[in-house]
């Protein structure tokens, strides 16, 4: 369905009259029509996050009264990547931000629940493989070249089916998708760190660990962020628009793209180059992946303010805004200049009204797509009341008419 077949819902009052004023009806549609399946979603991603957070603490607390105490040194040189990629996904995050809960999940899926999956799939995989044809799959290329890239990459991403068919709203585009593969990729290499850095510190104590450390936490820290972001790039970019059921196909292109890469980094370090050559290469490919990951982030991030942007304006055409408050609410500049200029109470008001006004273009992207239905239409209508009576209590909270 075309865009021009499904006009923005005209404002009941017509355009509005200059900045901050406000003439609308707000007798329908005051309610979130998916509120209910809102609240179970949020019940059941507290629960996943309980379930896994407490697996993870037993892996924090075990690693941490391991080698003596060396082991809390170990789970903090695991952390670092952890920490760096959470923050970056958090600024990421900023303009449209999604349910912390679901970004902890998505952590912890790839630091415990992906890990587990991953180690037993192999060892069954392994045990059957072995029992038919008499291959052993535990040879370095089979393990690492083969096997590795099929199921790490299958267990981390399919969390991302699972996250936009059962919470699609908060699953809205190419960004959302990036974000949440980073921190699954992000929690499984915290693990893979741990487990890696406590290897290398029996074999060689502290000269092993701190070689490791520079290999895996420093120079290549974004391995698995990359490759699972793939998987959930493609998925972004149907759920903008596409129906569920594309959604869902559209992982396999991703995860093929991912265990491809995958493959290749495994591949690369496996072959017979002198020490030098073998550091050179691997710095290279590092500094590919990294300049992808953060340039393919930020230009993502960019490209949904200036989306969000031209959204508002259709809006302010179509009279449920004035063209100087769809720039207010459409950039980063103007964002912190209504914060400022609404003091006290009036504050958060123009903070709803930042968040509503985020959640409208991804919406209005629906409703022209046909997903979600009628429902979709009324979440929309929802969204615009609500931005009008926000507007509404700010003036009168600043002293103005309203």
């Amino acid at each position: 369905m075309g865009a021009s077949a499904v006009a923005i819902q005209q404002s009941p009052a017509g355009a509005v009259d200059g900045s901050w004023t406000t003439q609308f009806s707000l007798g329908a549609n005051q309610v979130d029509p998916l509120r209910t399946r809102n609240i179970i979603l949020l019940v059941v991603g507290i629960l996943l996050t309980l379930g896994l957070g407490g697996l993870f603490l037993l892996i924090i607390l075990f690693q941490s009264i391991a080698f003596s105490g060396v082991g809390f040194i170990i789970l903090l040189m695991s952390s670092i990547p952890l920490l760096a990629i959470f923050g970056t996904i958090l600024l990421l995050d900023r303009w449209k931000p999604q349910p912390v809960v679901l970004l902890l999940s998505c952590v912890l899926w790839g630091a415990v629940a992906s890990v587990i999956l991953t180690l037993v799939g192999q060892l069954i995989f392994g045990a059957a493989t072995y029992a038919l044809t008499g291959i052993d799959t535990s040879t370095p290329f089979i393990s690492a070249v083969i096997l590795a890239p099929l199921f790490e990459e299958t267990t981390k991403t399919v969390f991302l089916v699972a996250i936009v068919l059962a919470a699609r709203r908060f699953f809205e585009g190419p960004l959302d998708g990036f974000m949440y593969g980073s921190l699954i990729g992000a929690g499984f290499a915290f693990t893979e760190n741990l487990l890696y850095l406590n290897g290398a510190y029996s074999e060689a104590q502290a000269q092993g660990l701190i070689t490791l450390f520079f290999m895996r936490c420093v120079m290549s820290p974004l391995l698995h962020s990359s490759f699972s972001a793939l998987a959930g790039l493609s998925i972004g970019f149907a759920a903008r628009r596409g129906q569920w059921w594309m959604t869902a196909l559209m992982w396999i292109p991703g995860l093929i793209a991912g265990m491809i890469l995958h493959g290749v980094w495994n591949a690369a370090a496996s072959l017979p180059l002198s020490p030098v050559g073998s550091l050179l290469l691997m710095l290279g490919l590092s500094i590919a992946v990294a300049l992808c990951w953060w340039g393919t982030g930020f230009f993502l991030w960019y490209r949904e303010t200036k989306t969000a942007r031209d959204a508002l304006m259709r809006y302010a055409s179509a009279g449920w805004l004035s063209e100087a408050e769809a720039r207010m609410l459409g950039t980063w500049k103007g964002r912190r200049a209504g914060r400022r200029w609404a003091t006290g109470p009036a504050r958060r008001h123009m903070k709803a009204m930042i968040r509503v006004a985020a959640s409208l273009p991804t919406t209005r992207d629906r409703v022209e797509a046909g997903v979600g239905g009628q429902t979709e239409k009324e979440y929309e209508v929802f969204l615009l009341n609500r931005l009008s009576a926000e507007r509404k209590m700010m003036m009168r909270a600043m002293g103005l008419a309203a």
